[in-house]
């Protein structure tokens, strides 16, 4: 795994022309921002095309990179904002539902076999995601990202303000509002 400071080399040869840099980059990153942008297009095909437009527009705005934040920083910048103006572009509005069970897979690092469960805890399982999921459904854009990118993307407080420019504190307090009201959500299962 290339370290933030292997990403700034990697930045600084592509400023240089070697183009062979960038595509580690894309290497590294590109599950993560198909993963990321999944939750907005919601269909894997157009995750797949959304993604490699981001792609090429980090690549082309690599010049004005300056490093300021992580590398992943700014182009996961890059990939909600392209997400958001194809749901636009297409008349769809950004977006109105988060993670679906069938693109549990693109979060999920570990693609192993699940432990075998008991009826009743599949069953109880099921409750709980499905809970999870109508309660992120509807929670607004700023809570639901911030979430999302913390509890499926695992970035610091730190980058997702950088991601979502806003101040820590905001995400923090996002973040929290939208865990109390999954928390709330969840009592009668728990």
């Amino acid at each position: 795994m290339l370290t933030q400071e292997e990403d700034q080399q990697l930045v600084e040869r592509v400023q240089r022309g070697d183009k062979r840099a960038f595509d580690l980059l894309v290497l590294k990153y590109q599950h993560k921002i198909l993963g990321l942008i999944v939750r907005f297009v919601h269909d894997t095909h157009e995750a797949q095309d959304v993604a490699q437009e981001a792609f090429i527009k980090a690549y082309r705005a690599l010049g004005n990179f300056r490093g300021d934040s992580a590398f992943y920083t700014w182009l996961y910048r890059i990939a909600i904002n392209t997400a958001k103006n194809y749901l636009v572009s297409r008349g769809r509005r950004p977006p109105d539902s988060d993670v679906s069970s069938e693109d549990a897979e693109f979060y999920d690092g570990d693609h192993g076999l699940k432990d075998l469960e008991s009826p009743e805890r599949a069953l109880l399982r099921g409750e709980i995601e499905g809970t999870v999921h109508r309660t992120i459904q509807p929670l607004p854009e700023d809570l639901r990202t911030a979430l999302t990118l913390r509890e499926f993307d695992g970035l610091s407080y730190e980058d997702i303000a950088a991601v979502m420019q806003c101040p820590v504190g905001t995400v923090r307090s996002r973040i929290f509002r939208a865990r109390e009201a999954i928390d709330k959500a969840l009592q009668p299962l728990l």
